[in-house]
């Protein structure tokens, strides 16, 4: 007969198991499980040995366009956008080192056809025919510190004009016209107001000299007025390896757009095709920041490479860095827009893994609105049913901050790094809002234990 009593029955025909070879069984049973999950595993990994190298190689080739792609659109916007340009060249005309750069341009151009000692010379030769020698004599032995007189009132008179409102208007007006010309210029044929001569790009000096005239002619120096039209060039950039440049750039042009969305899917495939899409995400973001930064050095190299290669005599040395400074701003903005995202995108999968830092993060920010939510509702402070759906509804509306903050990233019309660090504080504080405002439900009192007599 059986036993009334609780324990399992021993199996027929067989000794009854101890408690410590029942429990040696269960330890063999669980290794051979484990053993088992195991060979799962390395199963998996030699099926699917092919994604590690093959994320890598994406992620890398991703990170190795991105600046190309950021070259590409720059040179793209210097064509193709009208106020980019203008942008772009605006604030040269207000730089110091490019206003007297220009001011010394325009007045060699204008004394050097006036020839004001040659007059001056003639003057006292008239003065000696009309019988007044020791005139004509004293005014031919100051005729070169009248010559240096009229050089200083010119040369004060075109720098107070090249720092006048009037001739940065005229700075805007010539270049926007002149700015369906770069596009020649970019391309090799020149023409027009810009042009390339012995790898040089030139911007015409006519215009703003025919300013100069009709200044000083109002203020009485009317012997400008006997000048022949002038149209010297102003170097706006020299280059040796400027044929290579506009081949390049023909290049980069016709890829301006496959660039950029050729690197987005690389790296977006290398994130899908890896085992583990936060580290390969992770990688992505640092590698995307450090191409920016090799972009970065990249441009100070070549820097230092142009400065050297351009002659004083023809551009002068801190004009010639105001100049580049300035072309590569846009440049520079961009890098340090994707830089400053790349770090931001990687810190963001950094702390959502699984990670102890990462975790004791959360917990750690999870915590301090739990307490701030505690303290409202002992003041009073309650989110009611809003919290209750907020808490029930929270996956789906931290998804949905996040995507509405890569919506308004993409969208943005020209992002900078200050603009990509506000979203990325602005989506923490709705995901810190959606947290706070979350009301968990209310657990269940334990009942009370019955005190025993």
């Amino acid at each position: 007969m059986s036993d009334t009593g609780g324990g399992p029955e021993p199996e027929a025909g067989g000794p009854e198991l101890s408690q410590d070879e029942q429990a040696e069984i269960d330890r063999l049973r669980a290794e051979v499980d484990e053993l088992r999950r195991k060979q799962d595993r390395q199963a998996r990994r030699r099926r699917g040995g092919w994604r590690a190298p093959v994320s890598v190689i994406l992620i890398v080739l991703g990170c190795v366009l991105a600046p190309v792609s950021v070259l590409g659109v720059w040179s793209a916007n210097q064509v193709s956008d009208t106020s980019r340009y203008i942008a772009n060249i605006e604030p040269l005309v207000h730089d110091p080192a490019i206003q007297n750069a220009l001011t010394d341009k325009i007045t060699i151009q204008i004394t050097s056809r006036l020839n004001v000692t040659g007059v001056t010379n003639q003057a006292a030769d008239l003065l000696t025919s009309k019988g007044l020698p020791r005139v004509g004599t004293l005014l031919k032995t100051f005729a070169p510190q009248i010559s240096s007189a009229v050089a200083g009132f010119i040369h004060s008179t075109v720098h107070k004009i090249v720092t006048s409102p009037q001739f940065a208007n005229t700075w805007i007006q010539v270049n926007t016209v002149a700015h369906q010309q770069v596009v020649q210029v970019l391309s090799g044929q020149g023409g027009g107001a810009i042009s390339t001569s012995n790898g040089q790009v030139t911007l015409d000096l006519g215009p703003f000299i025919n300013i100069v005239k009709q200044d000083l002619v109002k203020r009485g120096f009317t012997l400008v007025n006997n000048l022949p039209p002038i149209h010297p060039s102003f170097v706006l950039f020299q280059s040796k390896d400027l044929v290579k440049a506009q081949t390049g750039y023909r290049l980069i042009n016709d890829l301006k757009i496959v660039l950029p969305i050729l690197t987005l899917l690389l790296l977006g495939l290398g994130v899908y095709v890896a085992r583990g899409h936060r580290r390969a995400l992770i990688g992505a973001g640092l590698g995307l920041a450090a191409s920016m930064l090799v972009l970065g050095a990249g441009l100070l190299i070549f820097r230092g490479i142009y400065l050297n290669s351009v002659p004083e005599s023809v551009l002068p040395s801190d004009a010639a860095a105001a100049m580049f400074d300035t072309f590569v701003r846009f440049i520079k903005t961009g890098l340090r827009t994707i830089l400053v995202l790349g770090l931001v995108v990687a810190a963001a999968a950094f702390l959502t893994g699984p990670s102890v830092t990462a975790v004791r993060t959360r917990a750690a920010f999870a915590s301090g609105l739990a307490r701030a939510r505690r303290s409202g509702e002992h003041a009073g402070l309650s989110t009611g049913p809003v919290g209750q759906w907020t808490y029930a509804h929270r996956h789906g509306l931290r998804i949905s901050a996040v995507a509405l903050a890569a919506l308004i990233f993409v969208f943005w019309g020209r992002p900078t790094a200050a603009v990509v660090i506000v979203i990325a504080i602005v989506l923490l504080v709705i995901l810190g809002l959606i947290e706070l405002i979350g009301r968990p439900p209310a657990q269940p009192a334990a009942p009370e234990t019955a005190a025993q007599p």
